[in-house]
């Protein structure tokens, strides 16, 4: 038995289950190649009325299928409605399916299937994590070098090149053009066509007229995998960032008390001997207006002396500033000097805000909407 007869089967089994009372899935054909379409499952409801679903079978779906997808239709709902089945959809994939109306079903229970006729909406959700993992690349944000990346291709207008990249942040060129691997997978990049280039006893060299010339020498004709960066996409850039680097993972934190209040607290950070950034609501407030800040988050190079300078008390309960000593000076990064305050760049309070708690994420939402508006101001 082939893959896709043991996708095909799995997928029927699969979402009979998660189909209501009276409701039922049937494999009804196999080994149809066209178009993608590996078979067909026949979905019945109580009153026998029927609909057909042409199953595309997919082994693994990123991001950066979808935009194939979409080019030759497969979502379309013409003839029959399409279901895109794998064993596995990530949550930024399922995000992507379903914010373009495609329907879909992975074997560890994700789903999202909505037909007209017969009237049937199904929407359950299975792992959030890939239970092959082996079989995957290397997916994961989370780290200060990531950071790193992700902050200086955010916060540049100009797309810069791998070797840029590594030379700003300090990271190794070869870890460069992973994450950027990853970020093309995952459609947050856009990256031009690169031109061909000959492999030949004496080295690469771009291809020209003369191609076939050097093919009849021996020379082989391969072309590179990836090009120059030429589209960020930012704002999916910054929310899956922060899903991967959440502020939990920022550093070492302290919950503080500042009895006075947070204005107290604002003026006694001029007198810190070490360095600092404000970030989250009160960075936030510069430029989108939010609700009055409860708690002052901070960046600060060493806990202790900030505490005994200000001073603070340590507190568990009841507390109105959050101190985080960060594992890497990234978040440092274009941060900027007001009232002789300083805060953390537009981006880097976006992405804090993101994973805070209370209504932080939806301050998070209003300042990318005001980073949107104003981006010229505040990418490089």
């Amino acid at each position: 038995m082939t893959y896709r007869d043991n996708i095909l089967r799995a997928a029927a089994q699969e979402l009979g289950r998660r189909l209501p009372d009276g409701w039922a899935a049937r494999l009804e054909r196999r080994g149809i190649a066209a178009d993608d379409i590996g078979g067909f499952l026949r979905v019945t409801a109580p009153d026998g009325s029927s609909v057909r679903l042409a199953v595309v079978a997919k082994r693994r779906l990123e991001p950066r299928d979808l935009i194939d997808l979409h080019a030759r239709g497969l979502g379309r709902k013409d003839e029959d409605t399409r279901l895109i089945v794998a064993p596995y959809l990530s949550p930024g994939v399922r995000e992507r399916l379903r914010t373009a109306s495609f329907t879909f079903l992975d074997l560890t229970g994700n789903a999202r299937i909505e037909l007209r006729r017969p009237g049937l909406f199904v929407e359950t959700r299975g792992a959030d994590v890939d239970p092959d993992r082996k079989a995957r690349p290397p997916r994961t944000l989370r780290g200060p070098k990531a950071g790193r990346i992700v902050r200086a291709l955010i916060d540049s207008k100009k797309s810069p090149g791998v070797r840029e990249l590594a030379e700003r942040t300090g990271v190794d060129a070869g870890y460069v053009s992973r994450i950027l691997s990853l970020l093309d997978r995952e459609a947050l990049i856009e990256r031009q066509a690169a031109p061909p280039v000959i492999q030949s006893q004496s080295g690469p060299k771009t291809a020209s007229i003369h191609r076939s010339r050097s093919r009849s020498r021996g020379s082989r004709i391969a072309r590179r995998k990836s090009g120059p960066i030429a589209h960020v996409d930012w704002p999916a850039l910054l929310r899956r960032w922060a899903e991967a680097a959440p502020l939990q993972s920022r550093g070492a934190q302290a919950t503080c008390l500042e009895p006075r209040g947070l204005g107290t607290f604002v003026s006694r950070l001029g007198g810190l001997t070490v360095r600092y950034a404000i970030t989250g609501t009160l960075a936030a407030a510069r430029y989108a207006a939010v609700a009055p800040p409860r708690l002052a988050t901070v960046y600060v190079d060493n806990i202790e002396r900030s505490i005994g300078e200000i001073p603070l008390r340590v507190a568990e309960r009841g507390s109105n500033v959050l101190l985080i000593e960060p594992i890497d000076e990234g978040v440092f990064v274009g941060a900027t000097i007001q009232d002789g305050r300083s805060y953390v760049a537009p981006s880097q309070a976006a992405a804090d805000l993101l994973t805070s708690p209370g209504r932080g994420p939806a301050e998070a939402d209003e300042l990318i909407a005001w980073m949107n508006k104003h981006e010229r101001g505040w990418r490089g």
